[in-house]
């Protein structure tokens, strides 16, 4: 018996065709849609240093939520007081790192005077009346009418910005042409810095002292030894000797002693630091707090929402103790991966520092990788006792928006000075 083949009619044809021709035209959009996407994507973008600034400001939303949700009932009738102003500095963040990774960075070089002399003046203006926000016993604050700003969160960058300024200002080497056609001086990887003129290192101290003396003055004595902190470290980084930081260090620690006894609350919170037990009421408080909420924290953590301390027992839960909450939590593990991260990010920014092949680039990462190293360090530190107690927020997490508005342009400048040598090296 002889098989019959029955043939495909016309109609199957006309389908299968039109099948086909659907199948590349989705192939086509994808396509399209792949290349749009690489158009937008920055070719030159560090995504692990962004991803990771970008997934810690995120947990710092939750966080602060979780931590202040109870307080803002209580104070505001409404859980999400803290958090809808955290999320606004986030939004702001994210578009300052927009901005800051489109702006060749050679352009803070050019401007370095001009924002440090700005940083100055709002530090003078907060003790105008009627701008300054006093707060506290403090005044630290520029506000006008629901708009406010804390003027030293931008001095820190502003030092930073100015001292890479003046270090950069070395003998002439080997120039290249920028992508935006300017020069500027190619060093290589793996040269040694140079060490610094004497007066380079005097008008770097001369403006890390000049902002350590508005801040002390507001009264902050908290900024104050984190911008102190950071200038020693910096110089440090740019290439002064151990010798003539030892010199430095000296009359340092004599101010600190001064500023110490100057206010009788400091020496009420030394001792606090060295024995909190003494009064657990009164200045021990708050560090008693705080470790109680590590050590409920444990190994694994309380759980996400679950924190005892932040139901009005431990004061500033939202902001300068939240490293508390997160220990208490999400236990030691929480805190190691937390650690992890600020380890990446700072690791990332040196990274890129070192890389990069002019000398104002590679001081500028230097200091911004140090300010977020020595805040975060002293944060940590506060909170678990290691150091006297002090008010400083933990960056990208905790609450304040112009702290993390801050630091997120701060990070799309790093990102600029990668993408500006990535594309020199191509």
């Amino acid at each position: 018996m002889v098989p019959v083949v029955v043939g495909r009619s016309k109609s199957q044809r006309k389908v299968r065709r039109k099948m086909k021709q659907r199948r590349k035209q989705r192939r086509l959009d994808i396509q399209k849609i792949v290349v749009k996407i690489h158009k937008i994507t920055p070719r030159y973008c560090d995504l692990t240093l962004l991803l990771a600034v970008l997934g810690l400001t995120t947990f710092g939303i939750f966080m602060i939520y979780s931590a202040s949700h109870y307080n803002a009932t209580v104070y505001y009738d409404d859980p999400f007081y803290y958090t809808v102003k955290q999320l606004i500095g986030l939004v702001m963040g994210v578009i300052g790192i927009g901005v800051m990774y489109f702006i060749d960075y050679h352009t803070w070089q050019k401007l370095a005077y001009l924002i440090f002399g700005t940083a100055v003046l709002l530090l003078v203006v907060v003790f105008i009346p009627g701008i300054g926000i006093n707060k506290l016993g403090a005044t630290r604050w520029v506000g006008v009418g629901s708009f406010s700003l804390q003027p030293s969160e931008i001095a820190k960058f502003a030092f930073v910005i100015f001292a890479a300024k003046i270090f950069a200002l070395q003998p002439k080497v080997k120039t290249v042409m920028q992508a935006t056609g300017t020069e500027t001086s190619s060093i290589k990887v793996t040269d040694r810095l140079p060490a610094p003129r004497w007066w380079q290192i005097i008008a770097v101290l001369a403006a890390g002292g000049l902002l350590c003396l508005l801040i002390i003055l507001e009264p902050n004595m908290s900024i104050t030894m984190t911008v102190g902190i950071i200038m020693l470290v910096v110089l440090f980084l740019c290439g002064v000797r151990l010798k003539t930081l030892a010199l430095i260090l000296l009359p340092a620690l004599a101010a600190v002693a001064v500023m110490l006894v100057a206010e009788p609350y400091r020496l009420k919170r030394l001792s606090a630091f060295i024995d909190p037990w003494a009064n657990p009421k009164g200045e021990g408080f708050q560090l008693i707090q705080s470790l109680y909420g590590i050590a409920n924290g444990g190994f694994w953590g309380v759980g996400y929402g679950n924190s005892v301390q932040k139901n009005m027992f431990l004061p500033f839960a939202e902001s300068d103790f939240i490293f508390a909450i997160i220990a208490e939590e999400f236990g030691l593990i929480g805190c190691l991966g937390l650690f992890a991260v600020f380890g990446l990010i700072i690791y990332k920014i040196f990274r890129i520092g070192t890389q990069c092949r002019d000398y104002f680039g590679r001081y500028l990462c230097f200091g911004i990788g140090t300010v977020i190293m020595v805040q975060a360090g002293l944060n940590f530190a506060v909170s678990t006792g290691c150091i006297p107690p002090t008010g400083l927020p933990l960056p990208f997490i905790s609450f304040g928006g112009t702290s993390l508005l801050v630091f997120m342009m701060a990070i799309g400048i790093v990102l600029n000075v990668d993408k500006q040598n990535k594309k020199m090296l191509s």
